[in-house]
């Protein structure tokens, strides 16, 4: 049975940008500058995370 991953963000721990941008800054110091299969892919869950908590900013007039 093949199992796929999710690529929905979880809504139960709401974290704001910030934290989750931190979160990603802190992945990057570990790595060294390059990610592992592993870290890139919890780079892109971040990177989803944080996009879903960023403010929306509104459309230029």
């Amino acid at each position: 049975m093949l199992h796929t991953m999710s690529t929905t963000v979880e809504t139960s721990s709401q974290r704001t940008a910030d934290e989750v941008n931190e979160e990603i800054r802190a992945l990057w110091r570990r790595s060294g500058g390059t990610l592992s299969v592993e870290q890139r892919e919890e780079y892109q869950r971040l990177v989803l995370e944080w996009a879903a908590a960023a403010p929306q900013s509104a459309p230029a007039a």
